[in-house]
């Protein structure tokens, strides 16, 4: 399971790599809203990141709490967005919340573990 916590996590960080060129490309004329998608992209890798740290050694809680709360705040976040745009099914949130639902389970797999 440590595979596929770790597999999610680059899926995510890639997320962002995706995130961070499509900001540029569509808000590069627009500075204040770059900016804000830039500071989206930045949550993204490190999210990411510690994820892929919690995905270590095994029983870390507060680290999973941590990942957690973070993790459903980014899925409120990416369909929010879906709604903005007029379309919740459209790949962008959609993928994310997904990838982010997955990592929320292994979250939520290291809390419940040896209770």
């Amino acid at each position: 399971m440590r595979g596929l916590d770790r597999v999610l996590s680059v899926l995510l960080i890639l997320g962002g790599v995706g995130h961070t060129l499509g900001s540029l490309k569509a808000f590069g004329s627009e500075p204040m809203t770059l900016l804000w998608s830039l500071c989206a992209s930045l949550f993204v890798f490190f999210f990411g990141a510690v994820n892929l740290v919690r995905a270590g050694p095994p029983g870390d809680k507060p680290l999973a709490w941590i990942c957690l709360v973070g993790g459903v705040c980014w899925i409120g976040a990416s369909l929010q967005f879906g709604v903005l745009i007029g379309n919740v099914l459209d790949f962008r949130p959609l993928i994310f919340a997904l990838i982010t639902l997955g990592l929320c389970g292994m979250c939520v797999r290291t809390l419940v573990r040896n209770i």
